[in-house]
């Protein structure tokens, strides 16, 4: 079975988009029972807000930042393959996804800390 197309960035970039849309689709309902809390239940959301400073959840709400901006920027990726003429520097625009993810990654991490 021929399996070379799985080291080219694209695929990768492919893979990091669907994972991080899954993953976000999962988070949704946690949200969105947070909001409920802060709407309906002030001292639950309050006992919430007590556990949401440990450092692990800092953590993990960075990692979901990056995936948030992973998927983002992976869809714009999309959209620039979609509707722009086809370059030699697809490569590029994988790592320029990346790294901005990492950026506002790292930028929301300074500013939770």
């Amino acid at each position: 079975m021929k399996t070379s197309h799985r080291d080219h960035p694209n695929y990768w970039a492919f893979v990091v988009h669907r994972v991080s849309g899954i993953a976000l689709a999962l988070f949704l309902p946690v949200h969105f029972q947070v909001l409920y809390l802060a709407i309906k239940k002030a001292s639950v959301f309050d006992g919430f807000l007590v556990w949401a400073e440990m450092p692990m959840v800092k953590v993990a709400e960075t990692v979901l930042i990056v995936l948030l901006a992973a998927h983002m920027t992976g869809g714009l990726r999309l959209l620039a393959v979609e509707f722009l003429p086809w370059r030699d520097g697809q490569k590029t625009i994988v790592a320029l996804s990346a790294g901005v993810s990492l950026f506002i990654g790292l930028v929301y991490l300074l500013n939770a800390a």
